[in-house]
């Protein structure tokens, strides 16, 4: 039966916002499960698969012209079964069919997704993203297309089996044979080094032109190739000039938010001034850690400012009452992009006294044309130093004057209606949060930041895993899908880090847990990698193993970092195998496209020179103190864990590193080599000075 207007169809009863926001189309939509595939199959119907999330901006536009349109929907409940996925509870769906629109159309994928299926075997036969109700932009009119689809369905079945068939072939061969035995060598990380010198915009920062994105790991192997050198005499100055510029200018644009923090997700001109508007976790997640980073390294106030800003916004708009963190805040309100962001001439006359207007107009370059559509979207034009040390700048209160227009405009857009917020929780974006607090915290020296990400793990622990597994979504009160590898490597890498910053047993509990489960569901144990579901996951057309990093670091990647730090930790062999043969799997990915496969080119490196793990263990001052001066220099393969003498029941090679009575001690092993104890924090400093030498007499 077709829904009708005032009527609710299935998608109400999903946890999902961005299903729930398609609650009220006329579209007889399921979410993807048996009762939509065993009816399509039954029927004989091909099934119409659109995927989205909350904060798309053309997944709304396509929803308006057509979802909601009543003669459209009718169409549509006519000739398919419609299932509609949100992509940030489902990556294995979209990871699959989105594969699949590129190979079957040639072109790249996005969302909303729109995908034609066969529904005897769940192989797509055609697809595409958004297409317009009415012919334009090049694209046929949707309903003329809904006939054609179907039409086609009907008299080439034949061609359809066939192609299915030839994509599943496809499939196949995407995933790299594997390389057992395979001797490694470093020949990957310095190509990777050589290709992000060669995309690297030197005027403008970032990899890549418009539309530019932030690349976050691609700004953390730029800044781990200068560190691997920074004390040798060939030291790689042009390295650290990628990562930090590609920082500045980022902070400096439109791309980050200048009044309330936190980055949007891309930039639609090479310049950084124009984002597209919504602001997803993940990103600010990974680049909190990375501005923590670099803070630590440069000791630029910039950095400094902009992470913990970037905390701030999390912590405050983006943390649950429960203490976990939301998904993504929309580009949309009020219906227009970017409307809650941009400012027009006499708003911000008449909010600013005339000092606070002449500094923030040479700040933000308000005395330019309007950026965004008659309006300003508000991005650094001249530096409040700048500002402060030209003649008509006044020192002393330039920066009086910008904190106090910033106040004004923070407090007056507040008071706007805000762009949507989807609610829902995520196992893999929360330990992204989760990392880049736990750095920041220590980075930053803020014990807020590290009791932040330690309640979200507790609820992660708490609420998302069920029978001994890990889930990977939660909203309303309900934990639902099982998780994928991303959710485990993510979050096994993010309680590394914590672990750092506040060691718990439970966290490390927690961590053997999930490096047990990626082991056991996971790993391909005859030919090596990671794949992206579970041995016991849902049956899909293809079980992928995915290599290269994307909007979000590799799974596969962050996996063999991950195991082989808690591989040596513990003196664990059968973690440091499997990264071992991951990265084996991986070898000629890494050769050919290396800049795409920087997460696992890390692991490589970890797995070259071993990483560096110092144990302190003594009474609960001393220990944070030593362990506080070890945090304050940039060292990304050293992990400093401090432990109470009290503690007991270490596991492994962790019980080897024993408090000494009446005195606080630190063990430094780097890979399964181990000091004697160091009663000292100056022979500490010493043996920190050593691994500086020995990394660079490894390159």
């Amino acid at each position: 039966m077709t829904p009708t207007s005032g009527k609710k169809n299935r998608l109400a009863n999903e946890t999902s916002p961005y299903l729930q926001q398609h609650a009220d189309n006329p579209v007889n939509w399921y979410a993807w499960g048996s009762d939509a595939l065993e009816r399509a199959r039954s029927e004989d119907k091909p099934i119409l698969l659109s995927i989205g999330y909350s904060a798309c901006h053309w997944c709304h536009v396509m929803a308006h012209e057509s979802f909601e349109d009543e003669a459209t929907a009718e169409l549509m409940n006519e000739l398919f079964v419609n299932i509609k996925v949100d992509r940030e509870e489902r990556p294995d769906i979209d990871r699959i069919y989105q594969t699949a629109q590129q190979l079957l159309t040639q072109r790249s994928g996005g969302w909303p997704l729109t995908m034609f299926i066969n529904p005897q075997d769940q192989r797509p036969f055609f697809g595409g993203t958004y297409f317009p109700r009415e012919a334009r932009y090049g694209m046929p009119a949707f309903g003329d297309l809904l006939k054609r689809v179907a039409a086609y369905y009907r008299d080439n079945r034949d061609e359809v089996r066939a192609q299915g068939q030839q994509l599943s072939t496809v499939f196949e061969r995407l995933k790299p044979a594997g390389e057992p035995g395979q001797v490694l060598d470093r020949t990957p990380v310095d190509a990777a080094r050589d290709a992000l010198a060669r995309t690297f915009d030197s005027e403008f920062g970032g990899f890549g032109g418009a539309p530019k994105f932030p690349h976050p790991t691609s700004i953390d192997r730029a800044m781990r190739h200068w560190r691997s050198t920074a004390h040798s005499d060939q030291a790689d100055v042009e390295a650290l000039f990628m990562a930090t510029l590609t920082l500045t200018r980022m902070a400096e644009g439109g791309l980050y938010d200048q009044l309330g923090g936190g980055f949007c997700r891309y930039s639609v001109d090479r310049f950084w001034q124009i984002p597209h508007f919504e602001k997803m976790l993940y990103d600010n997640g990974a680049l909190l850690a990375l501005y923590a980073h670099a803070f630590i390294a440069t000791g630029e106030s910039l950095f400094g400012r902009v992470a913990g800003e970037t905390a701030d916004w999390m912590m405050s708009d983006m943390r649950s009452p429960d203490g976990s963190f939301y998904s993504t805040r929309d580009a949309d309100s009020e219906g227009e992009e970017g409307k809650f962001y941009v400012w027009s001439a006499d708003e911000l006359r008449s909010l600013l006294t005339a000092d606070e207007y002449a500094i923030a107009a040479r700040h933000f370059g308000l005395n330019a044309p309007p950026n965004f559509e008659d309006h300003w979207h508000l991005s650094v034009h001249e530096t409040l130093d700048s500002i402060a040390g030209s003649p008509d700048g006044g020192p002393s209160l330039a920066g009086q004057y910008l904190d106090s227009a910033k106040a004004k405009l923070l407090a007056a857009r507040s008071a706007r209606i805000w762009p949507g917020r989807d609610e829902k929780q995520l196992t893999a974006w929360n330990a992204l949060a989760i990392r880049g607090l736990a750095i920041a915290g220590r980075s930053l020296g803020r014990t807020d930041l590290t009791a932040a990400a330690s309640r979200a793990a507790d609820f992660v622990r708490e609420r998302l895993t069920s029978n001994g597994r890990l889930l990977a979504s939660y909203k309303d009160g309900r934990a639902r899908f099982a998780a994928y590898l991303d959710d485990h490597a993510f979050l096994l890498d993010a309680l590394l880090e914590l672990l750092q910053s506040d060691w718990q047993g439970r966290h490390l509990d927690f961590a053997i847990e999930l490096a047990e489960q990626i082991l056991r569901h996971f790993f391909d144990a005859q030919n090596g990698g990671f794949y992206f579901t579970a041995d016991d996951h849902e049956a899909l057309i293809d079980r992928p193993k995915p290599l290269s990093d994307e909007a979000i670091p590799s799974g596969n990647g962050i996996a063999a970092l991950a195991l082989q730090r808690l591989g040596f930790l513990l003196g664990e062999p059968r973690y440091l195998i499997a990264a071992e043969k991951t990265l084996q799997y991986a070898w000629q990915a890494m050769l050919e496209y290396p800049h795409g496969h920087v997460s696992l080119i890390t692991a490589l490196e970890e797995y070259l020179v071993h990483p560096e793990i110092i144990v302190i263990r003594g009474e609960a001052g001393d220990i944070n103190r030593w362990r506080d001066a070890a945090a304050k220099l940039y060292a990304p393969r050293r992990l400093v864990l401090a432990i109470d003498r009290e503690a007991a029941g270490l596991p492994g090679a962790l019980a080897d590193r024993r408090p000494v009575s009446g005195q606080t001690v630190a063990y430094r092993c780097v890979g399964s080599y181990c000091s004697l104890p160091l009663s000292s924090f100056e022979a500490l400093t010493a043996e920190l000075q050593e691994e500086v030498r020995e990394a660079e007499s490894s390159q």
